[in-house]
């Protein structure tokens, strides 16, 4: 299949158009009209080779929204027409114990990466959703239930699975004291569902710029972590953190804020971190925890309790050749927001 999207050719992170082909439909395929992507922090870091040299051109997004337009002869849970959804991989083993436990993210084998990795039957490099089309494995497309929102689904494909994921890991429920680190992208999602799960939720920020934000998604409000005074009086505050902070920072003036066993899980920032103090981790039986993404099962299970409990990120909706300005905002600063391109603004032509 003939088709075009936005690729990055070299480091600099500059998109332009890129014509290319999409595989020929195997037979446990679903082929998708690409409707809506979702704009991630960590396209911008992979198009710039911050974690590692990439094999452009390439071709990011991995929060993507669309419509069946194709299926093979083997595939049975969906039709053409139909809504759906594509995340953060397309492909696993399906054989190791821990693709049987529903955690293909940490398939023994390696997953496939929608974006980046190596096809596991052709080995041609996967391109992601900043293009019109994409083929992907049936057991790895996502159902959208009727009646949600098409427009600003896209990013529960990656927001909303990577901290719903550790919510439910630690058990969040009724009355659960969490704190979320950061208002952007991925924290404000931390937010919502948070909420939705009955917890009381303090945003953790170095202002309280974004306090009425917060508090209109359900936060009591906001803790300032540049207040001294505020955090010494926030102590053993909170039964689970969760940090969305994108950049190296210091754990050590959050991990006193966690009550006796207690876990900090870092969600953000993928690379170093400034050295940690092991004396608040050690006194009070304090843990720092680390969460990829989740894997399919569970990512349906966020799609459909976001359903549930109406729960969408914050988007501002752009054109595909927008997407060099917001690859600058988004490493200008932490959005409280995700960019969703819309893509009936990228012509196959």
């Amino acid at each position: 299949m003939q088709t075009v999207g936005y690729a990055a050719h070299s480091s600099d992170a500059h998109m332009q158009p890129y014509h290319f082909e999409r595989r020929s439909l195997r037979d446990n395929d679903v082929a998708i009209e690409i409707l809506y992507c979702g704009v991630c922090h960590s396209d911008l870091h992979t198009v710039n080779g911050d974690w590692g040299e990439q094999p452009y051109p390439l071709i990011p997004g991995h929060e993507i929204v669309g419509v069946v337009t194709a299926i093979g002869d083997d595939v049975k849970n969906y039709k053409v027409g139909q809504n759906v959804a594509v995340g953060c991989m397309v492909d696993s083993c399906q054989e190791c114990d821990q693709c049987h436990n529903h955690e293909e993210q940490f398939c023994r084998n390696g997953m496939t990466m929608t974006y980046g990795s190596k096809d596991r039957i052709n080995g041609e490099t996967t391109q992601g959703g900043y293009s019109k089309h994409i083929v992907v494995r049936e057991e790895f497309v996502l159902n959208i239930p009727d009646g949600m929102d098409l427009a600003k689904t896209a990013p529960i494909l990656c927001a909303g699975i990577t901290t719903y994921s550790p919510l439910r890991t630690w058990g969040v429920k009724e009355g659960t004291r969490v704190g979320v680190i950061g208002l952007g992208g991925l924290g404000h999602m931390a937010v919502k569902l948070a909420v939705a799960m009955g917890a009381e939720v303090t945003a953790i920020s170095r202002s309280n710029k974004k306090e009425k934000e917060a508090q209109a998604m359900g936060a009591k409000g906001i803790l300032i972590s540049t207040d001294e005074d505020a955090m010494a009086d926030s102590a053993n505050a909170f039964d689970l953190i969760i940090d969305t902070a994108p950049v190296k920072h210091d754990l050590s003036i959050y991990t006193p804020l966690l009550d006796i066993d207690g876990t900090l899980v870092v969600v953000g920032q993928v690379g170093p971190l400034e050295e940690l103090m092991s004396v608040p981790l050690v006194v009070g039986r304090r843990r720092v925890a680390g969460s990829l993404i989740g894997g399919i099962e569970q990512t349906q299970e966020v799609v459909d309790f976001c359903a549930e409990h109406n729960i969408y990120p914050e988007c501002e909706m752009i054109k595909m050749s927008d997407i060099n300005d917001a690859f600058k905002k988004l490493a200008e600063g932490d959005l409280a927001h995700r960019y969703v391109i819309d893509m009936q603004s990228l012509s196959v032509e």
